[in-house]
């Protein structure tokens, strides 16, 4: 594992910040000074932050926490224009866990955290449920009934999207789930589920119908659900979500392991074909 990542992931530090303790000279192998980024860790190697020891986490380790975001509160680490992130709302020994997706500055509800960096990734790449209660500025139209049952491609997803963004091409897929739960002359609100957690979603979808969401809050994810869990509160996994998690990350292991198999006797099966047309093309210029 990379340094700046293995400190990352087994301190309370961010990758950014362990870059520049590397680079003050706060970071030693074995009581001497490392200056190499880019050093891989070895099982066996000591390393210090700071004159303090970095205890890995052992093989099979793994906490995960369910946290209610408020509004108003940042997913990241740090803000450069000095505005609140849920690691400034979380409690300190949380502060090095890894969120699984997004809920942006406005949105609130369900957010996922994991000390496991391979199991936050597996999460957010994932196709798993993500359920929004949320409300638009309008009635819901005809077209967005459509969109929600048959997917949308755009060519401009500006709409809803943040501006600094430089993603401006999108396609949603068919939500898995939508009913209207609400509906007045100036509103709608909605229960949505979709198995995508592509950069301001909803709101870009909604924004390609000049619709604004007013309210948006996440209420389940994988089967997780917020329920009555208070906003700025965390509460660990239960066994059975642990037990869940566990043969999750299984079956994953096992699909990545016969999609690499399934490529590799493609890929020798294709060798084979060209080896066989090569020898056959070589008797038949031998005949001539």
């Amino acid at each position: 594992m990379r340094l700046n990542k293995y400190i990352s992931h087994n301190t309370k530090y961010s990758r950014r910040e362990a870059d520049k303790l590397i680079e003050a000279g706060e970071v030693t192998l074995n009581k001497k000074v490392l200056h190499d980024f880019g050093y891989e860790v070895q099982e066996g190697d000591r390393i210090f932050v700071k004159n303090k020891p970095v205890t890995a986490k052992k093989s099979g380790e793994l906490t995960v926490i369910a946290y209610n975001k408020p509004k108003g509160v940042l997913v990241t680490k740090k803000d450069d224009r000095g505005r609140a992130t849920i690691y400034h709302k979380l409690p300190g020994k949380f502060r090095h866990f890894t969120p699984v997706g997004r809920l942006d500055y406005a949105s609130e509800g369900l957010l996922l955290l994991t000390d496991s960096t391979e199991v936050a990734t597996a999460l957010m790449e994932s196709g798993l449920d993500r359920t929004y209660n949320l409300k638009i500025d309008k009635p819901v139209t005809e077209e967005m009934m459509n969109a929600m049952k048959e997917g949308l491609a755009l060519d401009d997803a500006r709409a809803g999207a943040h501006e600094k963004s430089k993603i401006t091409r999108m396609e949603f897929a068919p939500f898995a789930h939508f009913e209207i739960r609400a509906e007045g002359k100036s509103f709608s609100k909605l229960r949505v589920t979709i198995t995508e957690g592509k950069n301001r979603e909803l709101r870009r979808f909604f924004g390609h119908f000049d619709a604004k969401i007013l309210d948006l809050k996440r209420v389940a994810f994988g089967g997780i659900e917020l329920n009555n869990l208070p906003t700025n509160k965390t509460r660990f996994f239960s066994r059975k979500e642990y037990d869940d998690i566990h043969q999750f990350m299984k079956r994953k292991k096992a699909n990545d392991k016969a999609e690499i198999e399934n490529r590799a006797n493609t890929k020798k099966q294709e060798e084979e074909k060209q080896k066989n047309k090569k020898h056959v093309l070589k008797k038949f210029h031998k005949k001539d």
